[in-house]
């Protein structure tokens, strides 16, 4: 079944993606023009030469009663094939890919080791992103109080021209709670609450000598 379903795959899936071909041709030749018809023709060359090299590792795999390919499979292939004189760069490729998945795991395991369970791992994950979204909320928050503030300020300096177009008010202070204009003064009697007018009487009295 799985190799009838193998069989329906076009072959035009059956590719070395393009743009990593792309991007090795661009870095192993940086001054060069590379055409359209030659591109295509480096792509089909790849893919041949991955497939030849898979069938070839694939027997060996079969012969030995593996189940696996393993990248010993894949090197004695090219040995097989005649192509012995890239052994040398596929063995470093394949230690540089040893040294990095090893490195991937040793992060992994001292994460493990660490001892915390992934679900408090995930809490506190949580918890770093409700911080953020609050602190993003409060900036925003103060930005707006700023608008506001200078939104303010300008109405205010808009409608202070209008208010003194508008008439002449003598200005006010404020005296014991009681507000009046600045210069009008009145002489409190004895007696008399502390903030209660003068009466008319009272008013007219001349003030006492200092």
């Amino acid at each position: 079944m799985a190799e009838a379903q193998t069989s329906q795959v076009p072959d035009e899936e059956l590719t070395v993606p393009r743009a990593p071909l792309n991007k090795m041709i661009k870095e192993l030749l940086p001054n060069v023009r590379v055409a359209n018809d030659a591109r295509e023709l480096i792509l089909d060359c790849c893919t041949e030469f991955i497939q030849l090299v898979s069938s070839e590792a694939n027997d060996i795999c079969n012969r030995q009663a593996k189940k696996t390919i393993s990248p010993e499979h894949a090197l004695q292939a090219l040995d097989s094939l005649g192509f012995g004189d890239y052994l040398h760069e596929c063995k470093s490729v394949l230690e540089e890919c040893k040294t990095v998945a090893a490195k991937k795991r040793r992060a992994s395991t001292r994460l493990e080791n660490l001892g915390i369970p992934e679900e408090e791992l995930l809490r506190q994950q949580q918890e770093l992103f409700e911080k953020a979204r609050q602190e993003q909320a409060a900036i925003e928050q103060q930005e707006w109080l700023q608008l506001q503030a200078a939104q303010v300020a300008q109405a205010q300096e808009q409608a202070g021209p209008a208010a003194a177009a508008g008439g002449h008010f003598p200005p006010f202070t404020a005296s014991e709670g009681i507000a009046h204009p600045v210069g009008i003064s009145y002489y409190q009697q004895p007696g008399d609450r502390a903030g209660q007018l003068p009466t008319e009487s009272a008013s007219n009295q001349p003030l006492p000598p200092p």
